[in-house]
């Protein structure tokens, strides 16, 4: 399992790129997972259904199992989220791991740049970022390659030539 991260502002367009990105490297042959993490409440059940009863009556964790998926919700209740490690460990028979979000992490990224949100760049205060994707003309560090937002394939090589092995 290999693992890059898509970073940026909320606005920059890491849905919007991952939406291209993971078909081309699914066309290439590859496994692919993807870790989204959220600051906001997420909600994957509704109520009415037996099981949103059952999570809100106190189980700890709910897995739901249909003819085309499942899902494994797990509660909180007031515990730490837990770590980008622990969330990779549950993940099975997949060649690469995307992960948005867990900014802080020490893994190789890739950043998200429009000149329109106007936000600064992550770069370089952010660790792992190893380059920037953008259409827009902008400066990166030293080291930081720059990727033309729209080259989905040249995209897909740098993921694939910079993701870290776990």
């Amino acid at each position: 399992m290999k693992v890059f991260g898509i970073a940026g502002f909320s606005g920059m367009g890491k849905t919007t790129l991952l939406a291209r990105l993971v078909p081309a490297l699914v066309a290439r042959g590859l496994r692919v997972s993807m870790i989204k993490h959220s600051h906001k409440d997420i909600e994957v059940d509704r109520p009415g259904k037996d099981s949103y009863r059952l999570r809100e009556a106190g189980c700890h964790e709910v897995l739901l199992l249909g003819s085309t998926r499942w899902a494994l919700m797990h509660e909180l209740r007031g515990a730490d989220e837990p770590p980008l490690d622990y969330l990779l460990d549950r993940l099975q028979d997949v060649d690469l791991v995307l992960v948005e979000g867990f900014k802080h992490g020490d893994f190789p990224k890739l950043e998200v740049w429009r000149a329109e949100a106007g936000k600064p760049t992550l770069s370089p205060g952010w660790p792992g970022i190893r380059a920037i994707a953008s259409d827009d003309r902008v400066e990166a560090a030293a080291g930081v390659a720059l990727l033309p937002l729209a080259d989905t394939q040249a995209i897909a090589d740098f993921v694939l030539a910079h993701a870290a092995a776990r």
